[in-house]
């Protein structure tokens, strides 16, 4: 069964000698894992359109139930070149493509994982800041996925507090958590600094100027939240 649709490319492996495995985001089947016979060669009809951040227009071949159907078009639609030739941009690009791929099941077709993956290519291709905009795709990411932390009131009672519980995945107040080892404290600033994001869009978080301190604070809780349910570390953004 022939099937067509369009995608980016996250990334490729080597698969023997001369093969790939692409791993796309894809528009209507959601990420997919196809085999890519031979590409490497010199004549090899896909070019450059299996190169990582590359828009395309896709065909595949295989059972509709196949875990690996066979690449056998790809034309280039745009490239997202500016940020694969800076090795600071590509590294924290690189960072937030792992972080999807460990949220985002295979074959599950997300409009809203496509749309915000493309808005933070589209962030960060025009200068966005890449602190900033990595925290918010993390958060959307978060939210997305069902893994968003509770940190405006108890996840328990719905009472105030500022201790949040890595193995809960919320805030508990002193009662809820009488028996409960305490991870880390949370800022109201940093609290006010979640509740603005998750409410914004990229297209208007530039707006926010949140201390460089209350930012940190709030990046690191998150990394932590996200290594805890993913149950390993994940790379930082480089300032």
């Amino acid at each position: 069964m022939l099937q067509r649709t369009e995608g980016v490319v996250l990334r490729t492996i080597q698969y023997g000698e001369a093969d790939l495995i692409a791993t796309f985001l894809t528009k209507d089947h959601g990420i997919i894992k196809v085999f890519v016979k031979s590409p490497r060669k010199t004549k090899s009809r896909f070019g450059s359109s299996l190169e990582p951040l590359t828009y395309s227009r896709i065909a595949f071949w295989g059972r509709e139930d196949s875990p690996m159907p066979r690449l056998t078009q790809a034309d280039i639609i745009r490239v997202f070149g500016s940020l694969r030739s800076s090795f600071r941009d590509f590294f924290n690009i690189s960072s937030l493509i792992e972080l999807t791929l460990q949220i985002v099941p295979e074959r599950d077709a997300q409009d809203s994982v496509y749309r915000l993956f493309f808005s933070m290519l589209e962030y960060f291709e025009n200068g966005g800041k890449w602190q900033l905009g990595g925290l918010y795709y993390r958060l959307k990411l978060l939210e997305t996925g069902g893994f968003m932390p509770r940190l405006r009131s108890c996840g328990r009672c719905g009472k105030h507090s500022g201790l949040f519980h890595f193995c809960h995945g919320t805030v508990l107040c002193d009662e809820c958590s009488m028996h409960e080892k305490t991870s880390v404290r949370v800022s109201p600033a940093a609290v006010a600094l979640f509740s603005t994001m998750t409410k914004w869009d990229f297209s208007n978080i530039e707006r926010l100027r949140p201390s460089e301190g209350i930012l940190a604070e709030l990046v690191s809780l998150i990394e932590m939240h996200i290594s805890h349910i993913t149950e390993r570390d994940t790379a930082s953004v480089i300032a």
